[in-house]
């Protein structure tokens, strides 16, 4: 074999530890932030918390050398922000998998005036964290992996797809070239194979088919309990087992047998990964309105403690001495304010994703959910020249609290549908019409999802009937048979 050099230029991405932390810091939630903090602080004596009554440029009783106003400097760094500018790197000679441990560790306890937080909270992934991290494992193309995280995306916390195919296609459609909305329905298909079983169903006849389809079942069984969730649920929701038998041409021991498989599945397959989620939610941001048109955004202060670098232990490390003792200081102090600095990261870009929430969306602050605007992941992302990961990060379990009520971020992202004038509506405008609709309907003649379908479309508004049933049967409102009142 003949041998030759080769020159070749490339371009790749470098997770530095630094990084890599800023990332594990910006996707945890509130409370999961206030144990890594905790954490933090009982593993590094270089960090400590800030007192109220603290004077933030002390910088307490320090011998007069080189090392130590160096140390002084960067003991003004807070989780809020930095009075001088922060070293990236300090001259110590180990390197980080030396002092790094990978292996997960158990939470720390708070400490006694503090909230038992893990009472409250336990550790949980959310649906899209679980779906995510699945995709990881899949062989898919550049383009598949947007398709795919956008239809993760708009799956709901019961494990629904929010939205219809049709309306996933068009949004994608002015993100990527030539879409075909074969194309959608052939990734949503590979997705539905992820667990939980069950996920990114369409409706809740889907949801049962697709867990079917991976039960171990005798054929004959599994042939007539498919007929039944794909064409009979209303009859089985109605207990009308007479009809049904004579449906599915089958005896009375049989129908047992099938609607028991039935009550065996799971119609709600994404809520096991959601139930801490509304055990204890604490605000990250504030949103007071100052005038009109005019919010102001603020982070919550309680969220999490400021710590700052403990200036007596900073003071004693001495740059030239390379003593095992010394060298450890050094690497506790670089550790502690790679952490600091990070945090500080991680409340900025809070914040600036929720300044520009906020402008985006003064009209539902102002009027409520029907004047919620259509926006998107990429919309941020853009705006703030950040990836769209990252502001997918930033809006998972992060919460803001307005006049309305406490919202998490990605409460204000939905895809939209178009209106007569050539404007967009956006999905949680759309939901709102529909309840109110229905709110303030004819009892005794409930409006069918047609008669709402014509009402939106009399007003602009282009939806179609199946979409309304999605929305309808998402906001947990029965069908118009159901809600009818005889008296």
């Amino acid at each position: 074999m003949k041998q030759s050099l080769q020159l070749r230029l490339g371009q790749k991405l470098t997770m530095t530890p630094q990084l890599q932390q800023a990332i594990k810091l910006l996707q945890l939630s509130t409370l999961d932030m206030q144990q890594e903090i905790q954490q933090a602080l009982d593993s590094n004596y270089m960090l400590e918390v800030e007192d109220d009554g603290d004077d933030d440029s002390f910088s307490g009783p320090l011998e007069t050398t080189n090392a130590a106003t160096q140390a002084d400097e960067a003991d003004l760094i807070t989780s809020h922000g930095s009075e001088v500018i922060l070293p990236d790197e300090l001259p110590i000679d180990t390197t980080w998998s030396d002092i790094y441990d990978n292996t997960p560790s158990m939470p720390v306890n708070a400490s006694s005036d503090r909230p038992d937080y893990e009472a409250q909270h336990s550790e949980s992934e959310s649906l899209q964290d679980h779906l995510m991290w699945q995709l990881g494992f899949v062989s898919f193309s550049e383009r598949e992996q947007n398709i795919a995280s956008a239809l993760i995306d708009n799956i709901s916390m019961d494990g629904y797809l929010v939205d219809t195919l049709d309306m996933i296609w068009q949004s994608l459609s002015t993100q990527l070239e030539e879409l075909f909305l074969s194309e959608v329905e052939a990734v949503l298909h590979r997705v539905q194979n992820f667990d939980p079983l069950g996920v990114g169903a369409i409706d809740l006849s889907d949801c049962l088919r697709l867990q079917l389809q991976h039960k171990e079942l005798p054929e004959e069984i599994k042939a007539i309990t498919l007929r039944l969730v794909t064409n009979h649920l209303e009859l089985l929701a109605n207990n009308d087992r007479q009809k049904l038998m004579r449906k599915l041409a089958i005896t009375a021991e049989q129908l047992s047998q099938v609607i028991a498989i039935v009550r065996s599945l799971d119609p709600k397959p994404g809520a096991i990964l959601n139930t801490t989620l509304s055990d204890y939610v604490v605000p990250d941001v504030y949103v007071a309105r100052l005038g009109k048109g005019k919010w102001q955004v603020e982070l919550n202060p309680d969220v999490a403690p400021k710590i700052r670098v403990n200036t007596l232990y900073s003071g004693m490390v001495k740059r030239a001495d390379e003593t095992t003792d010394n060298v450890s200081m050094r690497t506790q102090l670089q550790e502690a304010r790679w952490f600091i600095k990070s945090l500080h990261s991680r409340n900025d870009t809070i914040l600036r994703v929720a300044k520009a929430i906020v402008e985006k969306q003064i009209g539902f602050l102002e009027n409520g959910p029907l004047a919620m605007k259509p926006m998107i992941l990429k919309d941020i992302a853009e705006e703030l020249d950040l990836h769209e990961s990252t502001i997918s990060r930033v809006t998972t379990q992060k919460f803001m609290h307005t006049r309305s009520g406490i919202f998490e971020f990605k409460y204000f992202f939905s895809s939209h549908v178009s209106t007569v004038g050539g404007g967009e509506c956006s999905a949680i405008a759309i939901r709102s019409l529909i309840k109110e609709l229905v709110e303030n309907e004819n009892s005794k003649k409930p409006l069918s999802d047609s008669n709402i379908a014509t009402i939106l479309n009399d007003k602009g508004i282009n939806v179609a009937r199946r979409t309304i049933a999605k929305y309808r049967e998402g906001m947990a409102i029965p069908s118009s048979s159901h809600r009818k009142r005889f008296s």
